[in-house]
Parts: structure tokens; C-alpha cells; sequence
């Protein structure tokens, strides 16, 4: 066993090899890190606000687990295998990263993964990935030499900027996302809508003690 080990780490270990395994890895992890985020999340939000037998309701969970792990590692596979593809097609510098390589690499995947499936559980990504390239790109816009612009920002507004950038953030999402429960419901994805319901609305319905305090319904 000690022999065989050794051998796995001289293997592993090889430098040549280090691209090839770095997929193999990169699809490890986006399979576990996937199943460790989902699979809590969809085991509360699923029993809690979903109906049906607990069959049912196992079925779904292991379903949402299984669709955000695959969505992890296949966009990990398609960016590594990219970033790789691109650096040896770099002909200013051979096999160094090109500046936009990041941004074609992620493109490609995507769309590939994501772009082209609407489930909920990769609108949720999605959707959890726009906040925070948002966020950074409002941080970045005020940096200086970042761009043109912001050198000519001066000290103090750019402290006030970053200050309470994230304020107006959280106060427009919630103020918009209520909105849109209010008067267009539909538009929003059915786990938060659903989520929504339970806290805003189901709050205003009760016909006795036992459904104000003890039971939602």
C-alpha cells in the first residue's frame, strides 16, 4: 500500500501532468462544494415550504443537489480546459495568460452551463453571481487608476461613495424585489417567490389561535 501511495504521489506530483489534473480537481471540487451549498438549502427550503410525501420531497432535494454539483463541475471543466487552450494559443507569449483569457474562459462556460439552462437552481446561481459582480464592479468604478474617470474623483467623495454604495444597493434590491412580489409575483424564481408568500402573505390570513401562532395554515 506504501509502495502504491508513493507512486500516486510522484504521479500526481509531475509537473507535465499538473494541466490534465487540474480539470480533475477543478471537477472534484465544484462536485463537492456544489453538494455541501445545495444540498442544506434544499433540504429546508424543500420541507418547509414544498408539498407532497417526504419521498417526494427526498427526490427533490437530492435533485437540486445533483443539478448544482453537475453545474459546478462542468463549468469547471469547460473554464480550465479553456484557460488552457487559450494560454497555448497566446502568440505575444506561449503558454503565459492572456489579460481577457478570465473573461473568455467564463464566457464560454457560461453559457454553455448556465445560459442555456433555465432550472431554478442555475437561475439562483446566476443570480447570485450578478450580485456580486455588481457590487464589485460599483467598487472598482471608484478605484483609483481603474479607469478613466476615477481619478478625477476626489478623496472624500470617493470615501462617501464607497461608503453608502452598499446601503442604496440593499435598500433598491428590496425595495424592487417587493415591488415585483406585490404586483408581478410571477416574474420572481418559485423558491424565493414561495418564501415570499410564506412570510407576507400567509401573515395576513388566520382564523384562530392554533393557525396565528402554532400553525401557518
Amino acid at each position: 500500500m506504501d509502495a502504491l501511495m508513493s507512486r500516486l504521489d510522484t504521479f500526481v506530483t509531475n509537473p507535465d501532468f499538473a494541466p490534465v489534473l487540474s480539470l480533475v480537481k477543478g471537477v472534484r471540487n465544484g462536485v463537492v462544494y456544489g453538494s455541501k451549498v445545495r444540498f442544506p438549502h434544499a433540504l429546508v427550503m424543500i420541507f418547509l415550504f414544498r408539498s407532497g410525501t417526504f419521498r417526494e420531497k427526498v427526490k427533490l432535494v437530492l435533485k437540486a443537489t445533483r443539478q448544482h454539483a453537475r453545474n459546478l463541475a462542468t463549468f469547471a471543466f469547460i473554464y480550465k480546459s479553456s484557460m488552457i487552450v487559450l494560454r497555448n494559443l497566446n502568440m505575444a507569449q506561449a503558454g503565459k495568460e492572456g489579460r481577457y483569457d478570465s473573461f473568455i474562459a467564463g464566457l464560454l462556460g457560461g453559457y454553455v452551463v448556465f445560459g442555456r439552462n433555465r432550472g431554478s437552481v442555475s437561475k439562483q446561481i446566476v443570480i447570485y453571481v450578478f450580485a456580486r459582480v455588481m457590487l464589485s464592479l460599483a467598487q472598482l468604478a471608484i478605484e483609483p487608476r481603474a479607469n478613466p474617470l476615477s481619478s478625477v474623483i476626489p478623496q472624500e467623495t470617493r470615501t462617501n461613495i464607497s461608503n453608502n454604495a452598499y446601503p442604496a444597493f440593499a435598500a433598491l434590491s428590496w425595495a424592487f424585489v417587493m415591488y415585483l412580489f406585490r404586483w408581478y409575483p410571477d416574474t420572481l424564481i418559485s423558491s424565493l417567490r414561495s418564501s415570499m408568500v410564506y412570510i407576507y402573505s400567509d401573515s395576513d390570513h388566520w382564523d384562530s389561535f392554533r393557525n396565528f401562532l402554532i400553525h401557518n395554515k
